[in-house]
């Protein structure tokens, strides 16, 4: 306590129940004319003072019921209310009179705002020598997805470079454990599974998705989550007829004989990309290695400049 002597008396006295001096009917002095000046009182805020064992007065927040569909939410900047602002500088304070930038989210909030940060995409990249980008390999099951997106990490690895892998089935134990595989299920599943890889994108990783995804329209909306160039579509073009030979989790057999309704290529569709980046044909008979495989795709990302900041 010695260290606090030299400290004003209102400081010496803060501790960490919140106890407050000088007392609370002191204090209704100077908090009166601003309280009514936002309309409120010492009541309304839910502030009661009362006196401990010391005889010094402590302030007790009320709990406050969170109020909801909020039209015009207000913040006190500068000691002064503000109905709307907008985060300009990074991370610098605000500013009182700044335009409002208000964003819509799920659900119809609209009183939430995007808190920039003063260290960006770029930063990140230029930190790690590479460029983020979301490598999305689709495909029917047993096409060789999850073997391509290991051997694709390793080669970049090997390379120096920065990757993370999303593969559909470890999702679905973690973050997709709630979903199932009805079709409304699976829109949601690649619906996660494409805002996660969007982050790792920004964060400046290559982020390499690896799932089924077999509708267009979710890997459409995927696509459109990140900027012009920095979706690269991997579709492997296995036919159905040498993935279900190689059936290497017995999904095949089991859909076959109904055990499993609603799969891929038996009776389920899965649509094919129109316009992808990278297509890896493997043909019956003509076999392809993994690392052949991922060159071609480490290939592409050379060329694109995404090997550099």
């Amino acid at each position: 306590m010695a260290a606090l002597d030299g400290l004003p008396s209102m400081t010496r006295s803060l501790s960490l129940d919140f106890d407050l001096a000088p007392p609370i009917s002191a204090l209704q002095k100077t908090a009166t004319p601003n309280a009514a000046r936002f309309g409120c009182d010492r009541k309304s805020l839910g502030l009661f003072g009362g006196g401990d064992q010391k005889g010094r007065s402590r302030m007790i927040l009320k709990p406050v019921k969170a109020i909801e569909e909020t039209k015009t939410p207000s913040f006190i900047v500068n000691g002064i209310v503000q109905p709307e602002f907008e985060l300009t500088n990074g991370c610098n304070d605000m500013t009182a009179g700044e335009i409002p930038r208000w964003m819509s989210a799920n659900g119809g909030v609209t009183n939430i705002v995007w808190h920039t940060c003063s260290v960006g995409k770029h930063d990140r990249e230029t930190l790690l020598q590479q460029k983020g980008c979301v490598i999305w390999i689709t495909g029917l099951s047993g096409s060789g997805k999850s073997t391509l997106a290991c051997a694709l990490s390793r080669s970049l690895h090997s390379r120096g470079k920065l990757t993370y892998v999303l593969d559909g089935d470890n999702v679905r134990h973690g973050l997709n454990s709630d979903l199932g595989f009805k079709t409304e299920d699976r829109a949601e599943n690649i619906r996660r599974i494409g805002e996660v890889a969007k982050l790792f994108a920004d964060s400046g990783v290559i982020c390499i998705a690896s799932l089924i995804s077999p509708y267009r329209k979710d890997r459409d909306a995927c696509r459109a989550l990140l900027p012009e160039g920095d979706f690269i579509e991997v579709f492997m073009d296995v036919p159905l007829q040498l993935c279900e030979s190689r059936d290497p989790k017995g999904l095949y057999k089991l859909a076959r004989a109904g055990k499993i309704k609603g799969f891929t290529g038996i009776d389920d569709p899965y649509e094919r990309p129109l316009n992808c980046e990278i297509v890896l044909q493997q043909i019956p008979g003509v076999r392809t290695s993994p690392c052949e495989m991922a060159e071609k795709v480490v290939s592409y990302l050379e060329d694109h400049g995404y090997l550099q900041a």
